[in-house]
């Protein structure tokens, strides 16, 4: 088992929940605020004008506990081109890390 964490702009969110709600490899996930902090470019697209003067950007964590098997799989949907073959919704929206999972169950 692995645990695919992404860390994206609040603004792809729902496009991100969507996505993943479409994949039958996904059998759940979770999304917690978190704030973005660290050097951060004047020509960013996504910072906003409030994201300037607060110094730090409204980030999403998603955490999402996969089979090994699905992780590329999950990723390549994640990060898919739109049908004209331009870079998807979701391009440059975040960054993402893949963890192994020693143990899961329930409580």
């Amino acid at each position: 088992m692995k645990i695919l964490t992404l860390i994206i702009h609040t603004n792809a969110q729902q496009e991100v929940a969507d996505r993943l709600r479409a994949m039958a490899q996904v059998a759940d996930f979770s999304f917690s605020r978190v704030e973005g902090h660290g050097v951060q470019l004047e020509n960013d697209p996504l910072l906003s004008a409030r994201d300037k003067v607060v110094g730090y950007t409204p980030r999403v964590r998603g955490d999402i506990l996969l089979e090994d098997a699905h992780v590329e799989l999950v990723l390549s949907q994640l990060c898919q081109t739109d049908g004209d073959g331009t870079r998807g919704y979701l391009a440059g929206q975040g960054v993402y890390w893949v963890t192994a999972v020693e143990r899961c169950g329930q409580l």
